[in-house]
């Protein structure tokens, strides 16, 4: 059975930061490309960030380049992302997603753990 669980997310003010992390299991973790995707209520699904398998290539949106760290650990199954100078704008449920290394993946997505940012 496939399943990627986030966890991470909270309540931050503008400029603070939150580590979110995804440990996954039934999936070829350490071959798969996974990224982080993320949706406002009514909106469409975003691409944040993605990394290879082996962390050697990593990708993120501009509007999060400089602020956001993707990362994974093979050995624990787990994707991380840091993320740093949050913006209001930043607020949405965050999934890590299997093959969502420059868009979203065609891979399966864990249930999402929400991040809201507010003043």
């Amino acid at each position: 059975e496939v399943q990627l669980v986030e966890s991470g997310g909270g309540l931050a003010q503008p400029g603070e930061s939150l580590n979110l992390s995804c440990v996954a299991s039934g999936i070829n973790f350490d071959a798969s490309a996974m990224g982080w995707v993320r949706q406002v209520p009514g909106k469409e699904l975003e691409w944040v960030a993605g990394i290879r398998y082996d962390s050697t290539k990593k990708y993120y949106r501009d509007s999060v380049k400089g602020r956001f760290i993707i990362s994974r650990d093979n050995a624990k199954n787990t994707l991380y992302l840091q993320l740093n100078d949050l913006k209001i704008e930043d607020t949405a449920i965050y999934y890590c997603n299997k093959d969502a290394l420059v868009a979203v993946g065609r891979g399966p997505r864990g249930q999402g753990t929400q991040v809201t940012v507010s003043s």
